[in-house]
């Protein structure tokens, strides 16, 4: 479906994030970057393709690394509060923040979100979800940092 408001109705029909069993992949690429190959947005996982959306929702218990990545976004909301308002606001937060360093590394103000970086490091564990069914916290540890010192430790 090609409809941006799509995108409108499915914020009216967020859960909070315990209450999310199984993150369900839809394709809504109005609202994902070309460069980006999905996207979390209130228990949901948005892709470009219906093809990358099957595949997607074929894999059960987080199997693919992608999906993984798109369930730590999920425990990371749980870790807050339980509210997908708390997460959105604090991920905004650090894109702005980290907005300067995009002069010393391309998408640092993605990449260096301490969100983004607690997903892109655990992604490829797939024990790692058990190990944090009640909220995943390590992001904590880089949102202590200061932008620039996330842009010299994802450079070493």
């Amino acid at each position: 479906m090609r409809n941006p408001f799509k995108i409108i109705w499915l914020m009216f029909r967020f859960r909070n994030p315990s209450r999310v069993v199984e993150m369900k992949a839809i394709r809504e690429s109005f609202w994902l970057r070309k460069n980006y190959s999905a996207m979390t947005f209130f228990g949901y996982i948005l892709v470009h393709s219906q093809e990358e959306a099957d595949t997607i929702n074929a894999h059960t218990n987080n199997s693919s690394n992608l999906k993984r990545h798109e369930t730590i976004h999920l425990r990371q909301a749980q870790s807050l509060h339980n509210s997908w308002f708390c997460f959105y606001t604090l991920y905004i937060w650090y894109c702005l923040r980290a907005l300067p360093m995009n002069r010393h590394m391309r998408n640092a103000a993605y990449r260096l979100n301490p969100f983004e970086m607690e997903a892109y490091e655990h992604m490829y564990e797939e024990d790692y979800l058990d190990k944090c069914s009640d909220g995943a916290n390590g992001w904590r540890v880089y949102a202590r940092m200061k932008p620039r010192e996330r842009l010299k430790l994802s450079k070493s």
